[in-house]
């Protein structure tokens, strides 16, 4: 029994001492941020009801979720995405604000992925949504947020790949495809298949030149440049129109001074249903997923009953803190860990020199000479310095 209880279930885990504080330095770093940005902080319930992440709203799948239910035999379900509560919540709140809401927020999410698929069903996610504001110039500045962000924690080799969801969404009204072909079709674009898409488009009667759109997109990814090779394929207004928002936001994400950190991808498709206008995703050495994850959602806050535009991104703090380590980047504040190790008749003043230590900054703990090694054991205690967290030993004798 007790053999089965010491450990965790499959795809959660305790994070303690030493990993707890890099993780912790790096998500106040990544908060500090977004309060310069003047984003405010909001905490939604762990679980809300299965209508806030259900099917109509594009979120997770519903055999990803974990459900149970109340008293009253409502469904719950532990939140998988934070985002819908931030779009409940501000419609029930924020009705009368006149101003765009900036709101962040620090948060677990959870997800019953697949035994097979390795990932942990339970992460930390930072992040920040941008309601009420339709602009162009909101899109840039969450890009440039996530680019800030990602800098003043320690990473110096990212990018925000950005895409935008009506390129493809655009093609796929004027094509008319079928439910099933549409998944096969998404598939195969993020897989980056360009063969597969001209198998499967082949035999069907759209228009050459959509067939031709669909199969350039998983190439359409890069520089800058990019988007006037993205011109030869966009045969709708809704992709002409993508495309001229995405050179806007570069042009302004040079006023933010983070050009160099973004790339476009067109072919980029989210398996959120609920983006609207561009997506975005980033990419760093160490982990294969992407760190950071946003886009325009304007249609979502319509399932709430409040209609508004809104954008917004997450920080997978669990990948990032694996991408930093592998990149051996410090996450950790420089502080001095002591132990004041004191005899009984020693107690007043060793209490003493551990408030001392914590005026002057220091981290101080006071431990019982008994509870290490017997009494008058010097020579073994102060050995134990470097070790359990300590950086210095004192022995008040």
């Amino acid at each position: 029994m007790y053999k089965q209880i010491l450990h965790t279930p499959e795809g959660v885990r305790d994070i303690y001492n030493e990993e707890f504080r890099r993780k912790d330095y790096v998500q106040q770093i990544l908060k500090k941020v977004l309060h310069s940005y003047g984003y405010e902080e909001i905490q939604t319930p762990t679980f809300e009801y299965f209508d806030v992440f259900s099917r109509e709203v594009g979120t997770v799948s519903s055999k990803e979720l974990y459900k149970f239910f109340d008293r009253e035999g409502n469904t719950l379900v532990l939140r998988p995405d934070v985002t819908p509560s931030i779009a409940r919540a501000v419609a029930k709140y924020f009705t009368r604000e006149d101003m765009p809401v900036r709101l962040c927020y620090t948060a677990n999410t959870f997800i019953n992925h697949s035994d097979f698929q390795g990932r942990l069903k339970e992460t930390t996610q930072i992040g920040a949504e941008l309601i009420g504001d339709e602009s162009v110039e909101a899109d840039a500045e969450l890009v440039a947020l996530v680019a800030q962000s990602l800098k003043r924690a320690g990473l110096n080799e990212f990018q925000v790949s950005i895409g935008h969801v009506d390129f493809f969404k655009s093609l796929l009204r004027e094509s008319s495809l079928d439910e099933e072909m549409e998944l096969n079709l998404r598939e195969l674009i993020s897989n980056k298949n360009i063969y597969g898409v001209r198998e499967l488009l082949e035999p069907l009667s759209i228009r050459e030149e959509l067939k031709e759109a669909f199969a350039a997109l998983p190439d359409l990814f890069g520089s800058v440049e990019i988007l006037k090779k993205a011109k030869a394929y966009a045969v709708t207004e809704d992709t002409k129109k993508a495309l001229q928002r995405l050179q806007r936001i570069y042009e302004l994400a040079v006023c933010y001074g983070c050009e160099k950190y973004i790339t476009f991808d067109l072919g980029v498709v989210s398996k959120y249903r609920y983006y609207t206008g561009i997506i975005f995703q980033a990419y760093t050495y160490g982990t294969g997923e992407p760190v950071a994850k946003g886009g325009r959602y304007d249609t979502l806050m319509d399932h709430f009953g409040k209609p508004a535009p809104a954008i917004g991104f997450v920080f997978v703090v669990d990948r990032l803190m694996s991408a930093l380590s592998r990149q051996n980047v410090k996450t950790e504040a420089p502080v001095r860990r002591v132990k004041v190790v004191y005899e009984p008749s020693q107690a007043e003043a060793a209490i003493k020199k551990a408030m001392e230590l914590r005026e002057a900054g220091y981290e101080a703990a006071l431990v019982p000479a008994g509870a290490l090694l017997p009494a008058g054991a010097l020579v073994p205690v102060r050995a134990q310095a470097g070790k359990n967290n300590t950086d210095e030993m004192i022995y008040m004798n």
